[in-house]
């Protein structure tokens, strides 16, 4: 009898199993393993706060006033367009030179070591890299941008509240902390959503073309899912933020779609990891589909029966209720 913990044999690398959800709902509620679980998840480097500090950077010197953004001008909106652009190629383009180009960690905490598909026509210009970086760059980064622009002409006309640090400091903290949180809970519904058989067949599938991931396949996707899926931000029509919290907001959902679509678990310099990178749970997505829709954050999946923790034992469930909705279809 297999142990409950066996991993499945057809994956390179896997993290510990099972694969756990943050103890943010998790009852009884143990405040000591919530804030063990933030700061291993922020500190001391992480990505989400490597895009607090971009976002700092780029609001400081990469950025209109938003007394610019009052009136709609090609002026700042291609400013904004050309940072993005700059940003989603040196964080994808260099993860993906690092990892697959010159192989820098060979395959030390790969989780698929099967070779992106050069081919095949389902891609559009018959190869998997050239689709990531055509959608993430054409459609992707387009419509990051346009949002960008529509939370801050919005603040700097007053359709959406503002928040100051002045004003509510502890709040304003906070924030930074809470938007991956809100983007838990609101990705797992759009991807749902994404799955249903409509949106599949013609928006989705596009994403899913990618079941092997790298870190350009983060953000490839139909041009109506970059609108669904960064639709997030638009939160801040009710929560109040600061132009900083809008570019961390959008930053966030775009550059850490390329970390945790990398393909590793981790960027290793040297055999010391420096920073921990993809998911192998959103790995397991992409692989088997009807599993592990949400992030970990909160535990979504775990409640509604989509839960897919990387073990064998796991994988035969997810078989089971596969098996059970295509007889009920």
């Amino acid at each position: 009898m297999k142990n409950k913990h066996t991993p499945l044999p057809d994956w390179h690398h896997h993290p510990k199993l099972p694969i756990t959800v943050s103890p943010l709902f998790t009852l009884p509620f143990d405040i000591k393993a919530v804030l063990l679980w933030f700061i291993k998840s922020w500190f001391p480097l992480s990505e989400r706060l490597i895009i607090v500090g971009l976002a700092f950077i780029s609001w400081f010197y990469f950025h209109p006033t938003l007394a610019q953004t009052k009136t709609l001008h090609l002026s700042w909106i291609s400013e904004l367009f050309i940072r993005n652009l700059v940003l989603m190629i040196i964080v994808a383009g260099g993860l993906h030179l690092y990892f697959y180009t010159f192989k820098k960690q060979a395959d030390n905490q790969q989780f698929d070591t099967k070779p992106f598909n050069k081919t095949h026509k389902k891609f559009t210009f018959k190869n998997q890299t050239y689709d990531n970086i055509f959608w993430t760059l054409a459609s992707g980064v387009t419509l990051w941008t346009s949002y960008e622009v529509l939370m801050l002409w919005a603040m700097a006309n007053g359709y959406a509240p503002i928040l100051t640090f002045a004003q509510h400091p502890i709040w304003f903290i906070a924030l930074f902390f809470i938007i991956p949180i809100w983007e838990s809970f609101y990705f797992y519904w759009i991807h749902r959503f994404l799955h249903m058989p409509a949106m599949y067949k013609d928006i989705h599938s596009l994403h899913h073309r990618n079941t092997n991931v790298g870190p350009w396949s983060g953000l490839s996707m139909h041009p109506v899912e970059h609108v669904l899926f960064l639709g997030s931000v638009l939160i801040h029509f009710i929560v109040a933020a600061s132009p900083v919290h809008i570019i961390y907001h959008l930053q966030y959902y775009a550059l850490s779609s390329a970390t945790t679509h990398s393909g590793f678990s981790g960027l290793f310099i040297k055999d010391k990891k420096l920073l921990d990178l993809g998911t192998y749970h959103h790995q397991l997505h992409h692989r088997y589909f009807e599993c592990n829709y949400g992030s970990l954050e909160i535990p979504l999946d775990k409640w509604f029966g989509t839960f897919h923790e990387g073990t064998a034992q796991s994988h035969e469930l997810f078989k089971q209720r596969r098996k059970e909705y295509l007889m009920n279809k």
